[in-house]
């Protein structure tokens, strides 16, 4: 599974809601959990300061990272998602999503996610499979 940002912060705020309590849920069992680098930045570049900051570094560097085969095929594959979601008439708020979309695509894992843009998303290319 790959948990998008907005899983985390669901997680981090302790929201309650289903998408916490799956990613707690795969956390504690030890379930398959990969991070995508945009992922990680996304939720590093969130710190609240400098402690914050090394502390939750030192919590992300748990998760093990995705690695793409070849990082600039899934760039291009975030871009033409983005690009086919603009053509259609949808408009997609990060082009982070698209590039996180793209390597839950290429591992053929599911998407966690709290975010509507993957609802479009998954419209666009069918191969997103979301949770």
């Amino acid at each position: 599974m790959i948990a998008d940002t907005s899983a985390w912060v669901e997680l981090f705020r302790g929201t309650g809601s289903a998408v916490h309590l799956r990613l707690r849920r795969a956390l504690q069992s030890g379930e398959a959990l990969f991070m995508p680098d945009a992922v990680y930045q996304e939720l590093l570049q969130g710190a609240r300061g400098p402690e914050h900051f090394v502390r939750l570094q030192f919590e992300l560097d748990t998760v093990r990272t995705f690695d793409a085969h070849d990082s600039r095929e899934v760039a291009w594959q975030g871009a033409m998602l983005y690009a086919r979601c603009r053509w259609q008439g949808v408009t997609i708020r990060s082009p982070n999503d698209c590039l996180i979309a793209a390597c839950a695509i290429e591992s053929g894992e599911p998407l966690l996610h709290a975010d509507r843009d993957f609802l479009l998303l998954a419209r666009i290319d069918n191969r997103l499979q979301l949770l």
